[in-house]
């Protein structure tokens, strides 16, 4: 109980940090999309559609996390954690196909000259700095932890990142009157938020497919396992993510013959303890013999 309690007061710092960061980004979504109409500006409405995007990926991170707590069942064993690493994926894909959409309304205005005002631009996008860089800070703590906690933050500083482009071109469009600078910093916007997804693309796509998480040496915990006194060799050794915070390990390990079961469970204590520190925190070992050692040959390792 004790172990629960202890991270009562995270899981509920995460939960808030979700809330108040849809409702203000949710917000700013709505002044930017009417300010991007009203002035014309393709570097705003691509802006509003990627924040947009954003506060359902918020939303839909919000469902994942809140899922991932409520306890295994008869039918889902594991519980519903895995649901952080698909949401994880789908923000991804949601982002790609928001980029799309951005690229495509550009290629339409390659012909175009269209007249636009700076001053409002710069001003509507130095507003949602302010309001993307807070809403990342707030998810700063655990990003680390959680990759669904840091597909949040790196959807918003990339926000505050793109915001920031698009008060430069403000800036030089009232100056210089270089309105295509509104097309160019659109295509931008494509290229950071393309880099900033990318990463998250590839690790929860790795982990929804139960691919050595992000981190851990899978020939190193093969090695450690190995070093452990009393055992003779590893195999069928499988490394996958029962979340984006929780990791899980099954192995056959060899120990001698002569071995006791409560060698066996000092050998097994051991084995877990180390790693944990790998972050792997649910194990499951299966000892035997030489004389007893499984036929199976389906597993490379």
């Amino acid at each position: 109980m004790e172990h629960n309690h202890s991270h009562t007061p995270k899981i509920n710092y995460i939960n808030h940090a979700f809330i108040v960061g849809i409702a203000i980004n949710l917000f700013y979504v709505v002044f930017e999309f009417g300010a991007g109409f009203y002035y014309n500006s393709l570097s705003l409405i691509s802006d509003a559609t990627h924040n947009l995007s954003d506060v359902g990926a918020l939303a839909l991170a919000l469902i994942a996390f809140r899922l991932s707590k409520l306890k295994a069942n008869e039918k889902f064993t594991y519980g519903y954690r895995k649901s952080t690493i698909l949401v994880s994926l789908l923000n991804s894909v949601v982002l790609f196909v928001v980029l799309g959409g951005i690229i495509r309304e550009s290629i339409a205005r390659l012909h175009t000259s269209v007249e636009i005002e700076g001053t409002p631009i710069t001003i509507v996008a130095a507003l949602g700095i302010i309001i993307n860089a807070v809403s990342a800070l707030l998810f700063f703590k655990e990003k680390d932890y959680d990759l669904n906690v840091k597909g949040a933050y790196l959807h918003l500083m990339a926000d505050a990142a793109v915001s920031l482009g698009v008060v430069v071109s403000g800036i030089f469009i009232s100056i210089f009157h270089l309105y295509w600078l509104d097309l160019v910093m659109s295509l931008l916007i494509v290229g950071v938020v393309f880099y900033s997804t990318w990463g998250l693309f590839r690790d929860s796509l790795s982990l929804t497919l139960d691919g050595v998480p992000r981190g851990i040496d899978f020939h190193e915990v093969m090695e450690t396992i190995r070093r452990v006194e009393g055992v003779l060799d590893v195999h069928h050794l499988h490394v996958w993510a029962l979340s984006t915070t929780q990791n899980a390990l099954t192995a056959h390990v060899l120990v001698p013959q002569t071995t006791t079961l409560e060698q066996q469970q000092k050998i097994k204590q051991q084995i877990k303890h180390h790693l944990e520190h790998m972050q792997i925190q649910h194990v499951t070992i299966e000892f035997e013999t030489i004389e007893e050692k499984c036929k199976d040959t389906n597993s490379i390792f």
